[in-house]
């Protein structure tokens, strides 16, 4: 497949993927998968969520032909989402860190729930979760029926804002490190050690 490694081809790529964020294509994401697609380095049937439609669509944009999916990424499956049982949920909050989409909520030690409308169906909580309490199941009718489209781009935001989010907590973080380390130094410095 020819490199075309231009930004703009890389939104229009991005934008035809599911952005479930499940990594079945191999990579850590929708955006590093459009990134490899665009570079010629993956090609347009490693999306299992996006299905025959979706390799359909990225053949489209990129003047390819299309092919069918690639069965080493795994199968197309209806719509999902994860449930939580919630009578054997133990609040470890393993879910919560793993749901790229911020669709599970809840605290530590307390019950958790999945925000249905919000879940991409990447299943990426399942694994984590210690006492095997989240299970998939089809998607709620009122999912099913939403534009793909529109469902992509509001996967996307919560994505992108989940992302920004943990960088600012993680930059936080950092600058209290400094800080204290800072503290200390002058604390040392004062006490002549």
């Amino acid at each position: 497949m020819p490199a075309m490694n231009c930004p703009a081809k890389i939104t229009e790529i991005n934008e035809l993927l599911p952005q479930t964020q499940c990594g079945q294509c191999g990579f850590k994401g929708c955006l590093p998968y459009a990134e490899a697609i665009a570079e010629g380095r993956a090609d347009i049937n490693q999306c299992p969520p996006g299905g025959e439609q979706g390799i359909a669509d990225l053949a489209a944009l990129l003047g390819l032909p299309a092919k069918p999916l690639d069965s080493r990424y795994g199968s197309h499956k209806p719509g999902q989402v994860a449930v939580i049982i919630e009578q054997d949920c133990i609040g470890c909050v393993k879910c919560i860190d793993a749901c790229p989409v911020d669709a599970i909520i809840g605290a530590a030690k307390l019950m958790h729930t999945v925000i249905a409308n919000h879940c991409t169906g990447c299943a990426l909580c399942v694994a984590p979760c210690p006492v095997d309490c989240i299970v998939m199941q089809l998607s709620p009718e009122a999912n099913i029926g939403r534009d793909k489209k529109h469902q992509s781009a509001l996967a996307k935001q919560r994505y992108e804002a989940r992302n920004a989010r943990k960088a600012l907590f993680e930059a936080e973080k950092a600058q209290r490190a400094r800080l204290k380390k800072a503290q200390l130094a002058a604390k040392s410095l004062a006490m002549g050690i």
